[in-house]
């Protein structure tokens, strides 16, 4: 199967249930490109990924419980190190260390990469190794020297598929950053009003 992300998504319970509701040919087309595909990022995925200040990350525990956890960072903190591996530095956070101890157990792990603003979404399949601060030379290209934090470890993500995801049912949500953005030529414009009518009270009082 040519489509990596599908290959492993779409096991046989998956195809079932694409049959019993009616999806099933569509991602089979899909499915039956010529060559591999979807395995390795490319510029629009490494773009998108540096362009990120969070992510999601799921995990399975032993027991078979499955587990989300935010992570967050400076923009960028997501390092693309190459067309099969992404980076980055564990911030110290809660100290429960859930996903830390699942993925001794099991290291594959889901990534959602989410731009509101744009409806979009990048879903990765990948397997996860822990960097300890032993390894200076790994840590030292996932740190961020702009962002304080205390780095506790480094991971490091071997891709095993991606695949975009349709902007349906995304809601757009904007950073305070992005809404100060879109609001300053307002907020200089009605600084300019406020002024005009500043001078002409006071034009109006001399006389």
């Amino acid at each position: 199967m040519p489509h990596r992300y599908a290959e492993i998504a779409f096991t046989p319970t998956v195809k079932k249930a694409q049959e019993q509701f009616g999806s099933r040919n569509a991602y089979a087309r899909m499915e039956g490109a010529p060559e591999t595909r979807n395995h390795l990022l490319g510029q629009a995925e490494a773009q998108f990924i540096a362009a990120r200040n969070s992510f999601y990350m799921a995990t399975v525990s032993e027991t078979g419980w499955p587990y989300i956890q935010h992570r967050g960072g400076p923009t960028g903190f997501v390092r693309v190190l190459d067309d099969a591996t992404i980076g980055f530095a564990d911030f110290r956070g809660n100290r429960q260390y859930i996903s830390l101890g699942n993925l001794a157990n099991d290291d594959r792990v889901s990534l959602f990469f989410m731009d509101y603003p744009n409806k979009t979404r990048l879903k990765l399949f990948g397997r996860a190794k822990i960097v300890g601060l032993d390894d200076e030379a790994t840590l030292s290209r996932l740190e961020t020297s702009d962002y304080r934090a205390r780095v506790e470890r480094g991971f490091l993500i071997k891709v095993e598929g991606f695949d975009w995801n349709c902007p349906q049912h995304i809601v757009e949500r904007y950073t305070l950053d992005e809404m100060r953005a879109m609001t300053a030529p307002l907020a200089a414009r009605i600084a300019e009003l406020e002024a005009q009518l500043a001078q002409a009270a006071g034009a109006a009082n001399s006389i």
